[in-house]
């Protein structure tokens, strides 16, 4: 589904990400783990199309296509979606016009139809169900006065209503209780299938808990030092991120 290979990004003439490669398959979850600075976020944004950062090397293919000459707003479309670590507030605009104007954008990209009033409600409510989100919240405008973790479910939720191919998951558990903890993770292995993939980018083995990883990727430095299967975020967890001064 995924293929980066040698990846290098920049920001104002500073590189960032140093070789990033990494292949995710469907069905498959992959976590990126590592300290502040290390360019977890920098990824995520380079997938998603931020023209933020400058791609100074390497490639990207997504589904047979270079990911990196596709805009932003294709990636969208093409199924990409990416979770904030800090999702913004939209004033005036609900979260029921911004959610069918975000579904009917991609089916006029696959020539689609629009999706019916009835259709559409109707998966309002089996996706709400799914992510354990309520109608005060999709009542409401985007984000607008919802604390951190109702920002982190309707992440989810909105995950769950676009159903996407590939989800990348930036920090979501950053601010969580643990209730909220488990909601978003519950939310995330219910959408899970063999035709889809994510990418988890965390600091704490505490989500990895609740999602099972596929493989753990340690990114430090703007590279990935360390792969392995799920136990290795209990090392992590264990160690903290100083052993890997060390070794690298």
């Amino acid at each position: 589904m995924l293929e980066i290979k040698d990846l290098r990004a920049a920001i104002d003439g500073k590189e960032i990400l140093k070789g990033i490669t990494l292949s995710v398959k469907p069905g498959e979850v992959h976590a990126v783990m590592g300290p502040n600075g290390s360019g977890k976020s920098t990824l995520a944004s380079v997938l998603a199309g931020r023209e933020t950062f400058e791609v100074t090397g390497g490639s990207v293919s997504y589904l047979g296509e270079d990911l990196l000459e596709l805009p932003a707003e294709d990636r969208a479309r093409k199924g990409i979606f990416l979770g904030f670590q800090y999702p913004v507030e939209i004033p005036g605009v609900s979260m029921v016009n911004f959610m069918k104007t975000a579904i009917n954008e991609q089916r006029k990209f696959k020539g689609m139809d629009p999706i019916s009033a009835s259709d559409f409600l109707k998966l309002m409510r089996e996706k709400k169900e799914i992510v354990e989100i309520t109608s005060s919240l999709t009542n409401r405008s985007v984000n607008e006065g919802f604390s951190g973790g109702e920002k982190k479910k309707n992440e989810i939720f909105q995950m769950a209503m676009l159903e996407p191919k590939l989800a990348i998951l930036d920090e979501t558990d950053s601010g969580l209780d643990i209730d909220a903890l488990r909601i978003v993770a519950n939310g995330v292995n219910k959408l899970r299938n063999k035709d889809n993939a994510t990418i988890v980018i965390t600091h704490y083995q505490r989500l990895l808990d609740h999602i099972v990883p596929d493989h753990v990727h340690v990114l430090y430095k703007g590279r990935i030092v360390k792969s392995s299967g799920k136990e290795l975020a209990l090392e992590l967890e264990e160690k903290g991120y100083d052993w890997l001064k060390e070794e690298n």
